[in-house]
């Protein structure tokens, strides 16, 4: 508890100013992920004080990301579009996702899964990152020049036929499970029917016309419409805060830009009574635990989402141990990737509890908390307090808050989250593959692929596809550079030192074979082309292993073919040099003893050529 506290001015001040860094931006992430302004707070709040009591990076300050909250986002519009355009009624499903991703961080901190995390691709990543940004910036386009769809009446008006089409679904729908015959007793349909009100239309069509208007491609269709409906207002506090955050770093950097964006357009907005949208109101008094998510769960709500809650809690697990790793370079200490994990699963999951939204390591609050002085986790633990703090006091004066200043600090979060570096590498990167007469470099191709399917189509589909892409490229790459290296080709062979002593007469009787390199799926189309290679006369063959560290699968296999044949020629197979591992491969389905006797398995050429000057004759 002593060390707990040995830091403590440091600490305090590094996690004050890592949640005053946090605040605007848990507000922001909050209201761009669907649930509300209060989802991010909460989120910011459990998830930073739980991920640092009980992680493995002790500078480390958690809460909502970039990252996280897009895919948060396509989570929350999904399950929301299915429950009719309500977010109470979806509320208990998107929170038990969120808990399932938390859950599942904790198993894999406690299955040891947390280093095998570096091992993910940088041109994934790289794509992802970009996607993120470019996500960010096109989804926030509509609230920064004030357009929103559900109120151009114009626009929810081309959704009403739609609209009575899914309100006699949902009738019938009912009726079925009600065991009504709707053809027997269409009288019920119809009075049904009447019971609708225009009101409810109205409804359904501005749920459709959201759902139109989602996502980035949802944002492309609804542009034009937007451009010709701009809220000068709300375009102007957008651009005040933009420029506020980009004009204030070249003043000091000791003061977080963005708070003094969104301290000093909210106060103009307010102050001169603007007439502005403000963002939907912060509940007051202690977060209370949202308990209907265990009261109305049920498995079929959940099934659907399993693979992204998956995604999500990998993205989480990516996301908080890069930041990690950039936590180390600063402080020279050493983070434990596995408790770092179980750590951000523990406060994802406790958010989730409480309705917030999930987060990560955040790499510009952490920045911040070390450069303040912060060294143990209790600064993480303080910028969580803080912000709940902040929450109990300030609740309702941060929903006075405009919701264009908290888009325009959006933009500037898109911007800076995009892999610039990445981008500026891509004239550079070796071009390795072709496409007819077109040669690109496989890396770029992944990043692109990754950066077009996440922003126009699935980001969890497009980081897994990203992921086989670049798996199958690597295994090409590394098949290709082994092959050339591996000596199993149709080659002259060239005697090894130790064979320069082999009888004469038996070179037509003898064919010697040297096996340099693994034997795997990227040679296994040259080793099977042995067998030509043999010449006629020969009785016996030496395969030379000594070289030959490693057998997959399908080296195996060949190697089975090719002793299966040489056998009905009749001709003898000795091994060489066998190491463990091709060993072990071999004996467990049975090439040795069944084709290759242990007494025709040497240690070294020496004991093989005494075998062959006792056993092979010349037959000229």
């Amino acid at each position: 508890m002593k060390n707990f506290f040995s830091n403590f001015k440091g600490d305090a001040f590094g996690g004050i100013t890592a949640g005053i860094v946090a605040l605007p931006l848990a507000l922001a992430f909050g209201v761009s992920s669907g649930l509300g302004p209060e989802a991010g707070l909460y989120g910011a709040i459990f998830i930073s004080f739980f991920a640092a009591l009980f992680g493995g990076t002790a500078t480390q300050i958690s809460g909502p990301t970039a990252p996280m909250t897009a895919v948060s986002m396509v989570i929350i519009a999904g399950i929301v579009a299915a429950n009719d355009g309500s977010v109470e009624k979806a509320l208990p499903a998107i929170l038990t996702v969120f808990l399932l991703a938390g859950l599942i961080q904790v198993g894999l901190g406690f299955l040891g899964l947390g280093k095998y995390i570096r091992y993910i691709p940088y041109p994934v990543v790289s794509g992802f990152m970009t996607a993120i940004g470019v996500i960010i910036l096109l989804t926030q386009i509509l609230p920064s020049i004030g357009y929103y769809p559900k109120e151009d009446v114009e626009f929810v008006e081309q959704f009403k036929l739609q609209a009575e089409e899914v309100i006699l679904e949902n009738i019938l729908k009912e009726e079925a499970g009600e065991g009504i015959l709707v053809l027997e007793n269409f009288k019920e349909t119809i009075t049904r029917a009447d019971q609708i009100t225009s009101e409810q239309i109205l409804n359904e069509s501005q749920t459709l016309a959201a759902k139109e208007a989602s996502g980035t491609v949802g944002a492309l269709k609804v542009l034009p419409r937007a451009l010709k409906n701009i809220n000068w207002l709300e375009l102007i506090l957008a651009l005040g805060t933009i420029f506020i955050i980009y004009g204030f770093k070249r003043i000091t950097t000791a003061i977080p830009s963005t708070l003094v964006a969104l301290i000093v357009m909210s106060g103009i907005a307010y102050g001169f009574n603007l007439g502005y949208r403000p963002i939907s109101e912060i509940p007051g008094g202690i977060p209370i635990p949202k308990l209907e998510m265990f009261t109305s769960f049920t498995l079929g709500s959940i099934t659907p989402y399993i693979f992204t809650a998956l995604t999500l809690s990998l993205l989480g697990a990516i996301d908080s141990l890069l930041t990690s790793v950039v936590a180390d370079n600063m402080t020279k200490t050493k983070h434990k990737p596995n408790k770092e994990l179980i750590g951000q699963g523990i406060g994802n999951s406790i958010a989730a509890i409480f309705g917030g939204i999930p987060g990560a390591g955040a790499t510009i609050r952490t920045v911040v908390n070390i450069n303040a002085g912060g060294k143990t986790k209790l600064s993480g633990m303080i910028a969580g307090i803080m912000l709940l703090v902040v929450m109990l006091a300030l609740g309702p004066v941060a929903s006075k808050i405009p919701a264009a200043v908290l888009a325009g600090i959006l933009i500037t979060v898109g911007i800076g989250v995009m892999d610039y570096k990445g981008l500026k590498a891509i004239p550079s990167l070796p071009r390795d593959i072709k496409f007819g007469p077109l040669k690109l470099s496989s890396e770029v191709l992944i990043m692109i692929i990754v950066l077009l399917l996440s922003t126009f189509w699935d980001l969890i589909y497009a980081v897994g596809i990203g992921l086989i892409i670049a798996s199958l490229m690597f295994m090409k790459k590394i098949g290709d550079l082994t092959a050339e290296r591996s000596d199993v080709k149709s080659l002259k062979e060239e005697a090894w030192e130790d064979e320069t002593g082999f009888p004469q007469q038996l070179k037509e009787e003898v064919f010697i074979k040297h096996l340099k390199g693994p034997l795997f799926f990227g040679s296994t189309s040259d080793f099977q082309a042995l067998t030509l290679q043999i010449p006629n006369t020969a009785k016996t063959v030496i395969l030379r292993l000594g070289r030959m560290q490693y057998m997959d699968q399908s080296g195996l296999y060949a190697m089975e073919d090719m002793l299966l044949d040489l056998k009905k020629k009749d001709i003898e197979v000795l091994f060489v040099g066998l190491l463990k591992q091709p060993r072990y491969m071999m004996e467990r389905i049975g090439i040795i003893p069944d084709f290759i006797p242990n007494d025709h398995i040497f240690k070294d050429f020496k004991t093989c050529l005494k075998w062959v000057r006792n056993n092979v004759k010349d037959t000229e």
